[in-house]
């Protein structure tokens, strides 16, 4: 029954309108790309990504057709001439042939070009292969096997197995599609016995096989480089037994397969299967004979059994390969015996450690959040990034910066104009020095508040502090802003007078303009939006910001490159930018020890939900080649080439030339925030617990290899310790510098194995890695061993600062070389749980230093340090007895009662404490007394310490009393009352 013309005309219409829609939204998301990379002026990115990728999806595309169709109508035209039934009787492809054949024409289009849409989209994929490849750079350094220059095996390799695998996969695919076409149209069948096929099918067939088993001789030619890549040894490279059998197996392999072809080739003129078949086996077993058994012969029985003094040659070619790929061949190692004597330092004579960073911006951040957060729609980074700022004399000092960014409207505001159109943006740069607090133990604040003000937004004269482009999470995926102005509905920050708001209209260059009706329709289908082409609120000047996180926005203007996981914000020349390193990488460095890069770089402070997605996790090379940075009130993106030698960056520099500007273009302003970066250091770290062993033999022994330590302030175990950016003065160096700094210890055993540092300040030595090896004879406390030590030493005294409510955090554990041996400190918090409905957070309340075998605790670093170093490591005992005595007689002397007496001292002050938390609301000004005299007891234990404590009673919430602790505690100063 035939359908009536209307609906038989409904179905094409339907279709037609779908492919109409379908474009339409294809359409809208390249032309608002190309938008996007117009108003960033980079067109020539996108244009150059897409036009490599139309002309590979094309020469894929046709390729493809060209060699699979094209076989497909050869094996049609040469079906028999007497049909299907030359072979005689009837076949079961018969009635496949019968139902298809009405169609074929409809079918080998529809397939073609199916094929044609994947091939091409496979090949086009291909696109950053192919630009490496014809704008390849020389690396002037050869490999130590065939001599080619490294560029051979980064850039044309990779080309050559790209296009070998798409000839593969033609050639199959042509095979099998041929061969249905030849048994559908009766060119051969199978049927006993054995096969009967057509000359002109026989003849098809043995020439695709030919091309076949010639194409894997050129492969096995070419696998010979890749030998350079291999497991299959000790470590990563042609092995003993790569070069020594696999190498000559690969050779003549490739020589058989060579022969082999020739045989399927003959199959063309000589009937019979014979020569084909005769081909095919040999290749099979000389494959399995010459390239599996014999490799795996030598192996075993020459290789393993003598494996150091085989493999030595190989492994110092992956040790001179791996240091020159990860740019740690320069790396100086200094023996150093950390034996100073602390009697004999004079720590006001060096100053260098009096400037250590306390602040730990892993912690302070919720500090950061509660003091400076203004309202509950803004919301800082965490962790916190550290930078360095002048302070009134001009010297550089390490500072923890942030920004306060918009994590978008409250939520029973949260609509689609709230969220889009008045909840727009951040404000605000706040910034502590990291080496000093105030007077309550919090950030001493020198950028703060909005409008922002202190003595360091005068210094760096910030005139823009709005940040419409930064790392919310949860901030709008896009924002409308702009206008002319009457409008003027942007909250811009939070007032007291008037409407209790302060509005604005952003004036920035960047953005899409979205006043025309096509861009607002364009917009609308990208986001689904409706409102976008309606809301009267967009109007003629309005612009569209989106991309707006810094990660994303580089990585859109150059996918080429691999990026950090923590940009950071930076006062530069009087805006707010966002500093980032940018990375050259490959897996395809010969000889070079390939690893993840995700594992290389994880630690305590990595946030897997930032990271940006690398496009080789698996690296055996890398160069922090770029500097990036994106303005946070406009969005303009600058890349910067910092290795400018690096022949990968030269090669896309040849691929978009002008994309990347000269070094030189840097202001100085920005130059003085540049910093060494942390993914880099991490990968050398990893990378140096090893290869820092230059001698194959000791290498091999593995017997001073190293580890990273787990963080010993997290609590958690298998989490290696993150390097932490500091001023550190190196025993070859004549003045503190920024570093970026971490530690080492033995494959097995908590001791302290190396301390190593890289200058992080661009100037001569910017980059120089330092490691000061301990020496192997000589025990020197690990990180782990340090905080057990304090945490034993200082157990009483900090058990009491964590009565309660309150919780006692450990900050980060900074090691530093100091007066001939190692000086490490470490702050230390109180987290209290303060008003209803309010975050604890973390305040800093004592300063631990060890220094050798001298541990010390203050509310200062300058008391810690004298107690570790100077003679006042005793005066301080001696005042709270009120007598000329030594600590030791005074201490000697006191009665068991005052034991006794001051431990219900500190009771009752606890009690006290935890009564005014309790009240509702809680009375501040009792718990500030009560903490008064919580210290003025503890003070007394000091005096205390030789006699046994007696057993207190529990307290009146439940929890044991403090106990003393018979190691002497500092004096502590009264805790400052929290703000509610």
């Amino acid at each position: 029954m035939r359908l009536p013309r209307r609906p038989r005309l409904l179905v094409p219409v339907a279709i037609a309108l779908g492919a109409i829609v379908i474009l339409f939204f294809l359409f809208a998301g390249i032309f608002t790309d190309y938008l996007w990379y117009d108003s960033v002026d980079y067109t020539a990115v996108f244009s150059g990504v897409i036009v490599t990728q139309i002309l590979l999806f094309a020469v894929g595309a046709l390729l493809m057709v060209g060699i699979v169709g094209g076989n497909m109508l050869l094996a049609y035209r040469m079906r028999p001439m007497f049909g299907p039934g030359m072979f005689g009787g009837a076949s079961g492809a018969d009635r496949y042939r019968m139902a298809l054949d009405p169609h074929r024409k409809l079918i080998f289009l529809i397939g073609v070009a199916v094929l044609g849409l994947f091939s091409g989209s496979s090949f086009s994929g291909q696109w950053k292969t192919w630009l490496e490849f014809i704008n390849a750079t020389p690396f002037g350094t050869t490999d130590p096997q065939f001599k080619m220059d490294i560029s051979f095996f980064m850039f044309t390799y990779p080309f050559i197995r790209m296009v070998l695998n798409f000839l593969f996969v033609a050639v199959v695919l042509s095979a099998l599609l041929s061969a249905i076409v030849h048994y559908l149209y009766g060119g051969f069948r199978l049927q006993s016995p054995g096969v009967h096929a057509s000359r002109g099918a026989r003849a098809h067939l043995s020439v695709l096989l030919g091309i076949f088993v010639l194409l894997k001789a050129v492969a096995y030619w070419v696998d010979r480089y890749g030998l350079v890549f291999s497991d299959r040894g000790f470590r990563h490279g042609a092995s003993y037994t790569d070069i020594n059998a696999v190498l000559p197996a690969k050779t003549i392999l490739a020589i058989i397969a060579l022969i082999c072809a020739v045989l399927f080739f003959a199959g063309v003129v000589r009937a019979g299967g014979m020569l084909p078949g005769v081909g095919f086996g040999l290749l099979v077993l000389s494959a399995i004979l010459i390239g599996g058994v014999y490799p795996a012969l030598v192996e075993q029985f020459q290789v393993k059994p003598n494996q150091q003094g085989k493999e030595q040659e190989y492994i110092k070619r992956n040790i001179d390969a791996t240091r020159t790929a990860y740019d740690v061949n320069d790396a100086e190692v200094i023996d150093y015996t950390a034996q100073g004597d602390p009697s004999k330092v004079n720590v006001s004579a060096d100053s260098s450690i009096s400037g250590v960073r306390l602040l730990d911006p892993s912690l302070v951040a919720k500090t950061y959040q509660q003091k400076q957060r203004i309202r509950g729609y803004y919301d800082f980074h965490d962790p916190l990034d550290v930078d360095r700022y002048p302070d009134e004399n001009g010297t550089m000092r390490d500072t923890v910066v942030a920004v306060r960014e918009l994590t978008g409207p409250p939520a029973e505001q949260n609509n689609w104009i709230n969220r889009h159109l008045v909840y727009t943006h951040g404000n605000g740069f706040v910034a502590a020095p990291g080496n000093e607090v105030d007077s309550e133990g919090l950030p001493n604040f020198d950028a703060k508040d909005m409008p922002v003000t202190g003595s360091l937004v005068e210094r760096t004269k910030l005139k823009e502090s709005r940040i419409y482009f930064g790392e919310a999470r949860g901030a709008a995926e896009y924002v409308v802003v702009g206008g002319n102005g009457q409008r003027n509905q942007e909250l811009d920050y939070p007032e007291s007078g008037g409407t209790g708001q302060k509005n604005t209209t952003y004036e920035g260059k960047g953005g899409v303009p979205v006043g025309s009706f096509i861009n607002r329709m364009l917009y609308a289908a990208k986001y689904g939006e409706i409102n976008l082409l309606l809301s009267g609120d967009v109007n003629p000047d309005s612009k569209i910001l989106y991309e707006r996180n810094p990660q994303q926005r580089i990585a859109k203007v150059a996918p080429f490159l691999s990026l950090d996981d923590n940009p950071y914000p930076a006062i530069v020349d009087g805006r707010v930018v966002w500093i980032a390193d940018a990375y050259t990488t490959s897996n395809a460095y010969p000889y070079s020890q390939s690893k993840s890069l995700e594992a290389m770089t994880r630690d305590t402070i990595t946030d897997p939900r930032v990271v940006v997605p690398q496009p080789r996790d698996q690296i055996n090379y890398m160069r922090n080649s770029v500097k990036a940075t994106v303005d946070a009130y406009d969005g303009t993106v600058n890349l910067y080439a910092w290795d400018e030698k690096d022949p990968i960056l030269q090669t896309w520099r040849k691929a978009f030339p002008g994309v990347i500007k000269p070094q030189t273009e840097m202001t100085p302003e920005l130059r003085q925030h540049l910093r060494y970066p942390e993914a880099l250091f991490k990968v050398q770290r990893d990378v140096l617990s090893q290869y820092h062993i230059a001698d194959p033999n000791a290498f091999y022994s593995g017997q001073d290899f190293w580890n990273v330590p787990n963080d010993p302030s997290s609590g958690e175990r298998d989490i290696k310790q993150p390097p932490y950016y500091l001023s550190v003065k190196m025993p070859s160096t004549d003045k503190p510098t920024f570093s970026l700094t971490t530690t080492f210890v033995p494959r097995q055993g908590p001791n302290l194995a190396a301390f190593m540092a890289v200058d992080a300040t661009p100037g001569e030595d910017y980059g120089k890695l330092r490691i000061l090896r301990m020496p192997s004879n000589t025990t020197i406390p690990g990180p782990g061993q340090v905080q057990n030590n304090f945490q034993n030493k200082f157990s009483g005294e900090l058990n009491l600062l964590g009565l309660g409510q309150a919780k006692v955090r450990y900050g980060n554990l900074l090691t530093l070389p100091f007066a001939d041996g190692l000086v490490y400190v470490e702050p230390v918090y109180v987290e209290i749980a303060a008003a209803s409905g309010q975050e604890p957070y973390p305040i800093l309340r004592r300063v631990l230093v060890a220094y050798g075998s001298k541990v010390g605790s203050a509310d200062t670093l300058k008391g810690a340090l004298e107690q570790v170093f100077g003679d006042s490591t005793q005066a301080a005992p001696q005042e709270q007895q009120g007598e000329g005595k030594p600590a030791e007689e005074a201490n000697a002397n006191q009665p068991t009662t005052a034991l006794a007496q001051a431990i219900d001292e500190a009771q009752k002050a606890y009690d006290k404490a935890q009564a005014a938390l309790q009240a509702d609301p809680p009375n501040w000004n009792d718990y500030g007394e009560a903490q008064k005299e919580l210290q003025e007891a503890l003070s007394k234990l000091k005096g205390t310490e030789a006699s046994p404590a007696p057993t207190p009673s529990p307290s009146a919430s439940g929890s044991p009393a403090p106990s003393a602790t018979p190691t002497p505690v500092p004096s502590a100063t009264p805790t400052p009352t929290p703000n509610p």
